[in-house]
C-alpha cells in the first residue's frame, strides 16, 4: 500500500513546519498538512492557559488537561478519517509525551501504514530559532529537544542542526511508497 501519511516528530523550533512546506513542493501528489501548532489555535481561548486546556509556563513546560487530551484524540481520528477518504496527509507533531504521544497516533491509524520521521536539532540552535521566531516561550525549544523522541521508533530520521529543510524533504520523499 502506498503511503498516504506522514508523521514528523521533533521539539519546538526543530524545522518541521520548514520541511513540511518543502515536501509539499517536492512530493509529485497533492498533501494536507496538520499540525499541533494549528490544532491549539483550533482551540477555544478558554482553554489556552487552562488546567483542563493546554498551559505553557515560563521555563517553556507544556501541560495538558483531560479536555484537551479528548479533543486531540477526536482531532487525530478526523485527521486518519480523511487519509480513509482518499487524502495524503503530513502531520507536523510534538510528542510531549513521547512513546505514549506515539501509541495514541498508532491507536487512531488502527493498522494504516504511516511513515514516521524524526526530526532533531540540536537544543542550541532550536533555542537560536525560538529567539528569531518571536512567538514561542523562551525555553521550550530547548526542553523539549530530546524528551519528545524518547521511546519513539521512526522510519527515518533527519537533523535540522546543520541541514536545510529542502535537503530534509528530499530524503523523506525518497521513502515515500
Amino acid at each position: 500500500m502506498a503511503t498516504r501519511m506522514i508523521i514528523l516528530n521533533g521539539g519546538s523550533s526543530s524545522g518541521k513546519s520548514g520541511i513540511v512546506r518543502c515536501l509539499q513542493d517536492v512530493l509529485p501528489d497533492p498533501w494536507l498538512t496538520f499540525g499541533c501548532d494549528s490544532f491549539v489555535d483550533a482551540l477555544p481561548a478558554k482553554m489556552q492557559a487552562s488546567d483542563d486546556g493546554i498551559a505553557f509556563a515560563e521555563d517553556g513546560g507544556v501541560s495538558v488537561g483531560a479536555d484537551f487530551l479528548a479533543l486531540e484524540a477526536a482531532w487525530r481520528e478526523g485527521v486518519v478519517a480523511m487519509v480513509h477518504a482518499g487524502a495524503r496527509v503530513i502531520i507536523d507533531d510534538v510528542f510531549l509525551g513521547g512513546a505514549d504521544s506515539q501509541r495514541r497516533w498508532r491507536k487512531a491509524l488502527d493498522g494504516l501504514p504511516a511513515l514516521w520521521v524524526g526530526v532533531r536539532c540540536e537544543a542550541a540552535v532550536a533555542s537560536g530559532r525560538e529567539l528569531v521566531r518571536g512567538d514561542r516561550v523562551h525555553g521550550m525549544a530547548a526542553s523539549q529537544a530530546t524528551v519528545v523522541h524518547e521511546g519513539v521508533s521512526y522510519d527515518l530520521e533527519v537533523d535540522t542542526t546543520h541541514t536545510e529543510s529542502l535537503v530534509c524533504a528530499r530524503t523523506i520523499a525518497t521513502h515515500v511508497g
